[in-house]
């Protein structure tokens, strides 16, 4: 559930972004991602704004019972909600374990192209695995979806081709969007970046 007036939960800060819960004047960017077609290429249905104002409160609620979730991502500046980037169970068992964590994101057209996503992100693995102390994170995406498979490679995840699935929630009438693939990162091989990248703590 989302208040009017509640202050949100600040979950992380880097430089120029804000990762944080969700508040009621967010619902307007939420539903303009939901709905946008260009956001929404690889996802079968654009969402009505009823839809996404049921999405919305999911999300936070996710976020208040378990800490992990697909939190709000703004910017800094100007303290504009801008999309989302989190963490969240894959809730996918016939797909991966039970326990399996992924990162994903989704972000308004108006912000692409400045490297809000991979800050977010990386902000992201460092917390997975330095305050969640998780062994591994996935991410996945319809193998067409260069954008975001390119944003996986930025961040070091690498494809598990043992692993690729056919999305059970996506319906037969969309064949094309059901491939999907599977890239990860074991919490070993981001310690190993971060010290060759020289930002050991």
């Amino acid at each position: 559930m989302l208040h009017r007036n509640m202050l949100p939960r600040i979950i992380l800060e880097t430089e120029r972004l804000r990762l944080r819960s969700w508040i009621d004047s967010d619902r307007d960017l939420f539903r303009e991602i939901n709905s946008d077609p260009k956001v929404m290429e690889f996802f079968p249905f654009r969402r009505t704004h009823e839809e996404a104002d049921t999405f919305l409160a999911k999300l936070n609620d996710a976020i208040t019972e378990t800490g992990l979730g697909f939190y709000a991502l703004e910017l800094k500046e100007t303290q504009e909600p801008m999309g989302f980037c989190g963490l969240s169970l894959a809730n996918m068992p016939d797909v991966f374990p039970v326990e399996t964590v992924e990162i994903g994101w989704r972000l308004a057209t108006r912000f692409w192209g400045n490297g809000y996503v991979t800050e977010a992100a990386r902000a992201l693995l460092d917390f997975a695995f330095g305050d969640k102390h998780l062994d591994a994170v996935v991410s996945f995406a319809v193998g067409e979806n260069r954008r975001s498979t390119a944003v996986m490679k930025r961040l070091g995840l690498h494809r598990i081709t043992g692993m690729d699935f056919d999305h059970p929630r996506v319906p037969d009438t969309h064949p094309h969007l059901k491939p999907h693939v599977v890239y990860a990162i074991t919490r070993d091989e981001w310690q190993r970046q971060r010290e060759a990248a020289g930002r050991t703590r």
